[in-house]
């Protein structure tokens, strides 16, 4: 059984048919989408109103930055993943400690970032830098 199974997430995305590729990635995983939103206020209502264990972000969502999403999961201890096609470079510097997978990528990628950020032993003790994850992986 995977560390990710059961695993409760919120998705940020606006784009929908980037947001259904994702979320089949994420089901494929064992986890369970239990919230997705395409902008950056209802990002922010959903994780006062439902009960997440970790969030995967879009950084550039709708014209606005995800950042306060970030900020807010960070005060929480919930761990999160952005997925951009921005690269590390378009996270902000304080926040670039979180893993940052490379758009487009393989389901292989989300994956590892995912068990990264939800295998710490402390929600407040960062992740080493996982930058661009790039693998072989198909």
């Amino acid at each position: 059984m995977s560390v990710l199974s059961g695993l409760r997430l919120l998705l940020v995305e606006d784009e929908s048919h980037v947001a259904m590729l994702i979320e089949d990635m994420l089901v494929d995983m064992g986890c369970d989408v239990v919230a997705s939103a395409a902008r950056v206020s209802e990002a922010l209502r959903l994780i006062d109103a439902t009960d997440i264990d970790a969030a995967v972000l879009d950084v550039n969502v709708a014209g606005e930055k995800v950042f306060p999403v970030a900020e807010k999961l960070r005060e929480r201890a919930i761990p999160f993943v952005f997925a951009t096609g921005y690269g590390a470079e378009g996270v902000r510097e304080d926040l670039r400690a979180q893993p940052v997978i490379a758009k487009p990528f393989p389901q292989s990628q989300l994956e590892k970032a995912l068990i990264k950020v939800v295998s710490r032993d402390d929600g407040n003790t960062p992740a080493p830098p996982v930058s661009d994850i790039r693998s072989n992986d198909p």
